[in-house]
């Protein structure tokens, strides 16, 4: 005890706003970067003029829909808040972020319905072994006693939450908080500094129960102050201090602080512990893996694209410094040139000349350079030093101009939206020709679209992605196809006797042959195998035809007429009709389905899953998750669609879902009647 933490670390810092939705994240930030003075007075996150109301979609969903950054002054120490969105559906915007991040600020609030939501957070920092500080938010809307909460939220931690204050009460109502650490009482005032006083006498007691139980947990990794404990001796405050900012470092403990960000309570306490406590660029370094030596690396932490300045890569400087027009060595080893350092507070930008070491700037004109990246002044370059993989699609809708003459637009407009937003996925299905949109949720892609729309003025149309139906056959058939034209000089001729029969489900395609004789020559069985794979791209009702096996048992050629062309005419000519007096029914995609769930909404997620003509496997209690479950089933592709609206409804939005090809099956009556009206010959 008394150097566990080695002293204050200086120098700039960056700092994540994470939390649940609507827990008080933006208005948090607003509150700081009021009280630090980067802007002149707070405003309400309904307003729609909050710092990270950088975005029409923000505004028009009161949402935070991205990352956003805001570096402030306090008490002479460079702070970048990142203001991480708390819905789910753009949770991944938080990842690249949080790699570069020193500290995370979870805002929580006293709602049992948002404990998944929180157990989500705290595993993600978990993984990133990122150091955190828990804000209990709306205090002075919390009718449960402060140690009750934490009680409630402490499932969702793996270490220890820590109090660290707890509420001044008068007449029942919250009127401040007493520092267990500095043994204070503050009185809040509505955006301004809290007054201090002495701890009131009726207080008392409860301050000194609280104020031991925090030493009793310091003292878990401290042996000096577990034998002050027994003694009964009283350890001194810097000591004290000491611990908390130790622990805190090796992320043994969650510090707990209290406050109400809507009215600025709080934020002053906050903001000096993130000052004593928090780690700094080094330590965040080492915690990345950064190599070590003089060389420059800078971790990419979000890209967008501005209007008229170009792209921009918000990057932290791990280590090293950066000067416009420096150049930087990608991943692959190829250079990218700065053009443009930027220091960001929302949507503005001030330019500055340089950037050093723990510094949080946008960098301009890295074309080349993607969000996750790791550059470096190295020659070679680095490999990343955050592994970033976007979770699977749960979502998606293809989409198409409304006027063709934007194909081009809307494409080049698709794929700066993807270099922003590593978590949206764009393929171009062959099958249908469509170009289909994958994301996070309904919400996620409603706002791209809204964005493609916005920023571009492109109109463009979303729709349902098609179904990949497959066709079979019930019946074997034998079925001769002759092709025979003559129109002067040299004529066409093809004659095959073609087996057709089916394959048990899986098998695919076979072609044999079984000719004797050379009645079709062996140059034009390679043709009548073209000509029978042609035909099956789309059979009789429309869709591609599988597992089937066809056979070529006889035929005969013209040794002038007889060709390439002609014996392929006619295995298309026998397929057609043997095809279609083989009973051919459809077949639908049927997926393996894992879905995630929190175990009190388990009931609900079981029920739900025969509504989509699922069949429930199995569940059990998800493995290292307490309190989620996995509940297997599988389920039609085309019911799939929009699950995930279904599934967070009932789930207060923290359901996730995976899903594999399981099987084909057939699939008659109505729902085959819909499915041949939107593609097949029915249409």
């Amino acid at each position: 005890m008394g150097n566990r933490a080695g002293g204050r670390r200086t120098g700039p810092k960056c700092i994540a706003i994470v939390g649940p939705f609507a827990s008080g994240k933006t208005t948090l930030l607003e509150a700081i970067l009021a009280r630090t003075g980067a802007i002149p007075r707070q405003q309400a996150v309904s307003s729609g003029n909050t710092v990270s109301d950088n975005s029409p979609e923000a505004r028009a969903h009161a949402m935070s829909v991205e990352a956003t950054f805001a570096t402030t002054q306090f008490m002479g120490d460079a702070m970048t808040f990142v203001d991480c969105p708390g819905s789910i559906e753009f949770s991944f915007e938080a990842e690249p972020a949080l790699a570069g991040c020193d500290l995370a600020v979870v805002v929580a609030e006293a709602d049992e319905k948002k404990i998944p939501a929180l157990q989500l957070i705290m595993r993600k920092l978990d993984d990133l072994g990122m150091p955190r500080v828990l804000f209990l938010n709306k205090i002075d809307k919390s009718s449960a006693g402060v140690r009750d909460t934490l009680k409630l939220l402490q499932p969702a931690s793996s270490v220890p939450l820590l109090l660290r204050q707890i509420p001044l009460r008068k007449d029942g109502v919250v009127i401040g908080s007493i520092d267990l650490a500095l043994e204070r009482a503050y009185v809040y005032r509505e955006y301004a500094e809290s007054e201090i006083i002495e701890i009131p006498g009726d207080e008392k007691a409860r301050e000194t129960e609280a104020r031991f139980s925090m030493l009793e947990t310091l003292a878990d990794h401290d042996d000096q102050l577990m034998e002050q404990l027994l003694e009964e001796i009283e350890p001194p405050k810097d000591e004290v201090f000491d611990d908390l900012a130790a622990d805190l470092r090796g992320g043994v403990v969650t510090p707990v602080l209290i406050g109400t960000a809507e009215r600025g309570n709080g934020v002053l306490r906050l903001l000096k512990a993130i000052r004593h406590d928090a780690p700094d660029v080094e330590e965040t370094r080492k915690r990345l893996g950064a190599p070590d030596g003089n060389a420059t690396v800078v971790q990419v932490m979000k890209t967008f694209h501005t209007p008229h300045g170009g792209k921009l890569s918000v990057s932290r400087i791990l280590s090293g410094q950066i000067a416009d027009g420096s150049d930087l060595y990608l991943p692959d080893g190829n250079t990218v040139k700065v053009s443009g350092i930027y220091k960001l507070l929302g949507k503005d930008q001030i330019k500055q000349t340089s950037a050093k070491a723990g510094d949080t700037v946008a960098l301009g004109k890295l074309d080349e350079a993607r969000t996750g990246q790791t550059l470096t002044s190295a020659k070679g370059g680095l490999k990343p030093l955050v592994d970033l993989a976007p979770p699977q699609p749960v979502y998606a809708f293809a989409l198409r101009p409304k006027e063709r003459k934007d194909d081009v637009k809307m494409s080049a407009a698709i794929h700066r939206l993807a270099d922003e937003d590593p978590s949206l996925s764009l393929t171009h299905n062959q099958d249908s020709a469509e170009t289909v949109l994958s994301g996070n949720g309904e919400m996620h892609l409603r706002v791209v679209r809204e964005r493609l729309e916005g920023r571009n003025q492109i109109a463009v149309e979303g729709y349902a992605p098609a179904v990949p139906y497959r066709e079979t056959i019930r019946k074997s058939v034998e079925q001769r196809g002759r092709h025979k034209k003559q129109s002067g000089g040299h004529g066409q001729f093809g004659d095959v006797v073609l087996q057709i029969k089916p394959l048990p489900r899986g098998s695919g395609f076979q072609f044999t042959d079984t000719i004797t004789g050379g009645v079709v020559p062996k140059t034009y069985i390679q043709s009548v195998e073209t000509g029978v794979r042609d035909y099956l791209k789309s059979g009789p009702l429309g869709f591609p035809v599988v597992d089937i096996a066809v056979n070529l048992s006889d035929g005969s050629y013209h040794a002038v007429d007889s060709s390439d062309m002609a014996f392929q005419m006619a295995a298309k000519l026998a397929m057609k009709e043997g095809v279609a007096a083989c009973s051919p029914t459809l077949l639908e995609p049927v997926m393996k389905v894992e879905i995630f769930t929190p175990s009190d909404a388990t009931a609900r997620i079981i029920a739900l899953v025969p509504q989509r003509r699922g069949q429930i496997l199995g569940y059990d209690a998800r493995p290292d998750w307490p309190g989620w479950d996995v509940v297997e089933a599988t389920m039609p592709q085309s019911e799939i669609g929009d699950l995930i609206i279904e599934l967070r409804s009932a789930t207060a939005g923290v359901a996730t879902y995976r899903a594999s090809f399981d099987h084909m099956a057939e699939l008659a009556g109505r729902l085959a009647d819909e499915a041949l009206n939107g593609r097949g010959k029915a249409a």
